[in-house]
């Protein structure tokens, strides 16, 4: 079990474009898939909906992650609480998806929310492990590591 007393701001920033990497990379292989299976493959609108995404999600990312940080302070984050937080993160994910989608799509159809379906899948395995190897690395770190980078 890891504690978690105080993650710093730089920390979840760090966290979430962590994340969004992994997340828009995945999109993008969703999307790509999805659009190809249903015959209207388009690179282009995978594109468009995994920077929609990017920017969007690591925005709500920042938030879910503070609030998160703050309820759970000065408490042993157990797998299970891991899991709880992933499952909230994926409704909330899950669903901007198929909104980004529909619009990017020009519909709130199947394709949308196949994608969103889809992507609920990979990413909850994705995030969940993301989540964990977070855990492993100690709290100041990173903040440590940062302010050396600027120091120089």
């Amino acid at each position: 079990m890891a504690a978690i007393n105080k993650e710093s701001h730089v920390r979840s920033i760090l966290k979430g474009v962590s994340w969004r990497v992994i997340a828009t990379t995945d999109t993008l292989l969703v999307v790509l898939f999805v659009t190809c299976l249903l015959g209207d493959c388009s690179l282009e609108n995978a594109i468009k909906i995994g920077l929609t995404e990017f920017l969007i999600k690591l925005i709500i990312y920042y938030v879910h992650e503070r609030i998160w940080q703050y309820k759970r302070r000065g408490t042993d984050i157990t797998k299970s609480q891991t899991l709880y937080k992933t499952i909230v993160w994926r409704i909330i994910a899950t669903t901007t998806t198929f909104l980004i989608s529909g619009a990017v799509l020009n519909g709130f159809n199947e394709i949308a929310l196949f994608i969103a379906l889809t992507e609920l899948i990979t990413k909850f395995v994705l995030y969940y492990f993301h989540e964990r190897l977070w855990l492993t690395i100690p709290l100041g770190r990173i903040r440590d590591y940062v302010k050396k980078i600027f120091a120089q």
